[in-house]
């Protein structure tokens, strides 16, 4: 193995990698040396209702640049045929081959009620969260793992936003991130005899394109938001959670994890990564000092 490239020759499908944890997953897998497809609604070709300036296009870019090979291909996870497409076009240019399966589709952002109870909210728009943020995961997995499956092995990486059953404030949004939890242990499950593993993974507080927008500043110059927020003083890049997907793809024991709800600050120590700036942050550590006291414990990992 190329210790520099442990993901040369490797094939993945980063579903949902036009900007935030999915391009960082998905260029950090480049780094690695994988061949990536990048997949998301946002192209140059035209904007998704998101109404963001980021691009599948630019995420391949990226993957290329790291060096990797970045492949963007339009796809609307919620559409299984454009997903069995999407799948038939992998395993002719791969010959078969899918070594990591990233299930990162979001864009639930806009749904999100913060503010008012489950029996206030508009019930449409709860249940087209929960169909944008889960059932494309389900599709997605339903096509991509015969490819898995027929190999003998391969990873799915289901991407949350925490990792223990603690509520995450609203309704809808709570039960998203949890479900695909549910969704790793589940495919694990049935994927163990099959030599395929599956994880969660979540990333502390994540410094992504839109959050960095919300306090108005860049990557350069995020630490001026921290007098607006002092705990983003303990945030992470995208690049945090890719590279610790592609120490998991890169693990010849990943099978060990499979089934496990894991952070980006639980497994830092064993494969010794760091962010892009060499800093290793610990969400639930600054939480357990913190923040424990006004919001309760984050709780034993799902």
């Amino acid at each position: 193995m190329n210790t520099d490239k442990p993901l040369q020759g490797h094939i993945a499908l980063v579903a949902g990698a036009t900007r935030g944890g999915g391009r960082g997953i998905a260029v950090e897998l480049g780094a690695a040396g994988a061949t990536v497809y990048v997949t998301g609604r946002s192209s140059r070709s035209g904007a998704s209702e998101m109404g963001r300036p980021e691009t599948i296009e630019d995420t391949a870019e990226r993957v290329s640049a790291a060096g990797g090979t970045g492949i963007a291909v339009r796809v609307d996870h919620s559409d299984q045929q454009q997903v069995r497409t999407l799948l038939e076009r992998i395993a002719t240019e791969q010959d078969g081959r899918l070594d990591v399966l990233v299930n990162a589709v979001w864009g639930g952002d806009p749904l999100v009620d913060w503010e008012h109870p489950m029996w206030e909210q508009d019930l449409e728009t709860g249940i087209r969260l929960l169909r944008q943020a889960v059932e494309t995961h389900i599709v997605t997995s339903r096509h991509a793992l015969p490819l898995m499956v027929a190999r003998g092995r391969g990873l799915v990486v289901e991407v949350t936003d925490g990792n223990t059953a603690r509520y995450r404030g609203t309704v809808f949004y709570d039960l998203a991130k949890s479900s695909v939890i549910r969704l790793a242990q589940a495919q694990a499950a049935e994927l163990r005899p099959h030599g395929v593993a599956a994880v969660a993974i979540t990333p502390g507080f994540l410094r992504s394109e839109a959050v960095l927008d919300h306090f108005g500043v860049t990557e350069d110059n995020w630490r001026d938001a921290v007098s607006q927020d002092p705990h983003f003083a303990h945030s992470e890049t995208p690049a945090y959670l890719g590279r610790a997907v592609a120490a998991l793809a890169a693990d010849p024991r990943v099978m060990d994890k499979s089934g496990r709800a894991l952070s980006t600050a639980g497994l830092y120590p064993e494969y010794g990564f760091t962010d892009a700036d060499g800093t290793r942050p610990d969400f639930a550590a600054y939480w357990a000092v913190a923040l424990q006291d006004e919001f309760g414990p984050l709780g034993e990992p799902l």
